[in-house]
């Protein structure tokens, strides 16, 4: 038979070397297939380039991608193929009843706006006309805790999601949600915080039961500790004094400074025993407490110790024919001084016999000074000329010792007239320190203050004493806040100065004030020297303005209906 050539033996010798090939592709296949599930999920993360799908010392497959894919897919029927059926667990127990009213139909829709509002992405830039309603949402929640609603099963995740952004909204969203959003949030491990005693506001257990009280005492997690001692104390200030005594001794550090911190609730002479004894604690934070809690009890024996030693310090000057006040700063701090509290090491800057003194002063009761200078008045102390320039200093340990023994003659002496320059005052120039003070006046008091401060000052000035105001800011307040807008506007100079006061104004006018504001809306032709295009900038402020104070009124009246 004739030889054959050419293309037949070409093909003969193409049939040769397929096999070969065809056992080396098989081969890298099989050394991709056999990686772990682990191994492929990375190399399809960074790559096939940057980590081929090969086995250790295997080929690398030609097609790499492919064989990739090729082994993924055998390992995802594999992986489901040996899939045993889960074992089904019990169903969680009912919710408790929530025996609340539902909310009206509009109020409820409202809810559901502001929440989903929450999500949506904020534009940058100029703000516009439109409220602001995630602000709203802790004021809407506020009302309708007031009027005791029952929050709608259908909005409690997004509720609870609100909560877990915002940890200031976390007391009145969880008191809304109630024991419904409770055990929810036993079945979402992101809503973990409502579980938490603390978080929550409410008591963690029944504080009438001695035995479970006892034991989460005992068992229960520091958060959950520390919110059952704020419901004892509240509740049983002697009880909860008792359960905390049970264990001081073997508690750490840090977590007596924050047990300690729950005595400031229902704090009474009772307590003092406990805390001359936490004066010795390991802790100089512990000590440092005790001494503050202390000397918030004009009849402690530490109120006394401090008392004669500021006194020893602080007297009637009697070199001249004026009544004034002399003063001579200690020069030690001594180890008694310590135990008591007062820190031996001034902060950077402070000189040391200046810090000594004012320790002492802030833990002398205030009425030991009206004896100390002929039974005279706090405003006339405070009124007395103080020799060497001490007088800031005086003053500044004053406000502090009103502050902390919660006297309200004296925190009004300190602050003096609302109309006089700030830094004359009698007590501090310091805005923190006049805001404390008038934390510790009642709220129509407070308001009349700080609408007189405003009067006379304006508004750059008032931003922390409008904080301590009681809202809604009504009568004399609201309306020396909307003047003194006006004023600012018509001084031609751009509202940003000023967002930090109309944020205050849109959570806290009362909303009666936007009719009163509507005519401010309307933007003004510019004025010679005034800022370019500052007009147009506070038109759109107080539109925002006027808008949210009618949307909250309208939330209002919608959860009255």
């Amino acid at each position: 038979m004739p030889h054959t050539t050419g293309p037949t033996a070409t093909t003969t010798a193409d049939a040769s070397t397929t096999p070969a090939s065809t056992s080396t592709s098989t081969s890298a296949s099989a050394s991709v297939d056999a990686l772990p599930w682990e191994d492929l999920v990375t190399s399809a993360l960074l790559g096939t380039d940057r980590r081929p799908p090969a086995s250790r010392g295997g080929p690398v497959p030609a097609d790499a991608p492919a064989a990739l894919l090729d082994a993924a897919a055998l390992h995802t029927v594999r992986r489901r193929a040996g899939l045993l059926p889960a074992v089904p667990e019990a169903r969680p127990e009912p919710a408790a009843p929530d025996p609340r009213p539902a909310l009206p139909e509009a109020a409820r829709h409202r809810l559901a706006h502001l929440l989903a509002d929450r999500s949506a992405p904020s534009g940058g830039g100029r703000r516009g006309t439109a409220p602001d309603l995630t602000e709203l949402i802790p004021q809407w929640l506020a009302i309708a805790n007031r009027r005791g609603f029952r929050a709608p099963a259908a909005l409690l995740p997004p509720l609870l999601d609100a909560a877990r952004a915002r940890t200031d909204l976390r007391p009145q969203a969880l008191a809304f949600a109630g024991p419904r959003g409770r055990w929810l949030a036993g079945l979402n491990p992101d809503w973990k915080f409502a579980l938490r005693g603390s978080a929550s506001g409410a008591p963690p257990t029944d504080t009438t039961d001695p035995d479970a009280v006892a034991r989460l005492w005992e068992e229960g997690l520091f958060a959950e500790r520390v919110a059952l001692l704020d419901a004892v104390r509240a509740q049983d200030p002697p009880a909860g004094l008792a359960l905390l005594a049970t264990t001081w001794s073997a508690e750490r550090a840090e977590d007596r400074l924050m047990f300690l911190d729950s005595l400031r609730s229902g704090l009474g002479d009772a307590d003092e025993p406990f805390l001359e004894q936490a004066l010795s604690d390991r802790s100089r934070n512990v000590r440092a407490t005790a001494a503050e809690l202390l000397s918030a009890l004009p009849g402690s024996a530490l109120a006394g110790r401090m008392a004669a030693r500021a006194m020893s310090c602080v007297h009637p000057d009697r070199t001249g024919d004026v009544a004034a006040i002399a003063v001579e700063a200690p020069h030690e701090c001594d180890a008694g001084m310590q135990r008591d509290g007062v820190m031996a090491v001034p902060p950077t800057g402070r000189g040391e016999r200046s810090w000594w003194l004012g320790q002492l002063v802030e833990a002398t009761p205030l009425g030991v000074w009206e004896e100390r200078f002929g039974g005279r008045p706090a405003e006339e102390v405070v009124a007395l000329p103080v020799a060497d320039d001490w007088a800031d200093e005086l003053h500044t340990a004053w406000c502090r010792a009103a502050v902390r023994q919660r006297d309200p003659r004296w925190a009004r002496a300190l602050l003096g007239r609302p109309s006089a320059p700030v830094a004359s005052g009698p007590g501090t120039a310091s805005i923190a320190e006049r805001s404390k003070l008038l934390a510790i006046l009642d709220a129509g008091e407070r308001a009349s203050w700080v609408a007189g401060f405003i009067a006379a000052h304006g508004l750059s000035e008032a931003f922390q004493l409008l904080g301590v105001c009681t809202v809604p800011w009504a009568g004399p307040l609201g309306r020396a806040v909307v003047d003194a807008l006006d004023i600012a506007r018509d001084g031609g100079s751009y509202p940003w100065s000023f967002s930090g006061v109309m944020g205050l104004a849109e959570r806290c006018l009362d909303p009666a004030e936007a009719d009163r504001l509507e005519v401010l809306t309307a933007a003004q032709d510019e004025q010679e020297g005034a800022s370019p295009g500052a007009g147009g900038y506070w038109s759109e402020a107080f539109q925002r303005l006027v808008s949210t104070l009618r949307l909250r009124a309208a939330m209002e009246a919608e959860l009255m209906a």
